[in-house]
């Protein structure tokens, strides 16, 4: 349920209807806009008739069911859009925000290199793979701390904030003391225990779609880190598997304006995942945000035939700076600013 309150309605009195929720068994997440104080119960509302309990008090405007499973990510909870801040980039709001970098950190001169190349071209965060899931047990696995380290160091020089992926709960504490933003993979997007643990991180949180999610799945477990209290969430679709396989994956741009008219969360779009091939990271990058996404996560290396992972999807920088001027005429022609 979402309970919306009176425009004159003072601390006190959210106060107290967030100490009747919780005496009757529920949480309360508290939404304050320009005009109105919203308040979402979340619990079973079956056992309660929260139109009795709450919609009576005169403070409150109307008690309204919401029908979707996802509360707290949902239109009806934040009607306006949440802009999520990571360093002093900002992803949402009428903005473009650009995410760049390699797959995975190989060295320090080709991490240095790309953070470098990619921040004069107009990306506003570093990407980089520390920990990588690979398919095979054989494949590079990421350089672990030495990776998270490198990352810190292209910080340093750049100024660019990073964000990086936490496979599983154990190294979180470890990613989170490096990160500005916590990459959770399209593999673990129903890692239940890995959501909720980095939803009391407070830390920003880049969720990818798996890849063989409904939208409805993907809201869900942006579910978890919002029921958390962390509303940092930022989404990303990056591919779905389906039956073609001229594409790595194929790339669902149809969910960015339908994630756009059931969520305030921000979404970014992966081409170089969603379709595995570098010829096609332009043309897509240019699609998504035509479709409404408020920004891409570009995989960039300096030498993608010698890439340790990821090679045939990633860009070389000179490519990058020529999508970034591509970007910015599309951007312009929205209205947006990048």
């Amino acid at each position: 349920m979402i309970i919306v309150l009176r425009s004159e309605a003072t601390q006190k009195e959210v106060d107290e209807v967030v100490a009747r929720l919780k005496n009757l068994g529920f949480g309360a997440h508290v939404s304050r806009g320009v005009e109105r104080t919203i308040i979402g119960a979340i619990g079973d509302e079956r056992e309660v008739d929260l139109e009795e309990k709450i919609g009576v008090l005169p403070f409150v405007e109307r008690v309204i069911p919401v029908l979707a499973p996802y509360r707290l990510t949902s239109r009806e909870f934040r009607p306006a859009d949440t802009v999520v801040k990571v360093g002093e980039a900002e992803i949402g709001g009428g903005k473009v925000t650009v995410i760049a970098g390699p797959c995975a950190v190989e060295s320090e001169k080709q991490i240095l290199e790309v953070a470098h190349r990619v921040k004069e071209a107009g990306a506003k965060i570093l990407r980089g793979g520390a920990f990588k899931p690979r398919t095979s047990p054989y494949s590079f696995q990421g350089l672990g701390e030495l990776g998270l380290r490198l990352l810190a160091r292209a910080r340093e020089e750049t100024g660019l904030p990073i964000v990086t992926e936490a496979l599983g709960v154990e190294e979180l504490s470890l990613v989170a003391q490096y990160a500005d933003a916590i990459q959770i993979g399209a593999r673990n997007m129903q890692n239940f225990r890995l959501l909720e643990a980095v939803g009391k991180l407070r830390k920003p949180v880049l969720l990818k779609r798996g890849m063989m999610s409904t939208v409805d799945e993907f809201l869900m477990s942006a579910e978890y880190v919002l029921a958390q209290g962390n509303y940092q969430v930022i989404l990303c679709e990056r591919g779905i598997r389906t039956f073609e396989p001229s594409t790595r994956n194929t790339l669902d741009l149809s969910c960015v304006p339908l994630i756009k008219s059931r969520s305030h969360l921000p979404i970014v779009v992966d081409p170089s995942h969603g379709t595995g091939r570098s010829d096609l990271v332009e043309p897509m990058s240019l699609a998504s945000l035509v479709a409404g996404a408020d920004g891409l996560i570009v995989e960039v290396h300096p030498n993608p035939v010698e890439a340790l992972s990821d090679g045939p999807q990633s860009i070389t920088p000179f490519q990058f700076s020529s999508l970034m001027e591509e970007v910015k005429k599309i951007t312009r022609l929205l209205g947006k600013e990048i």
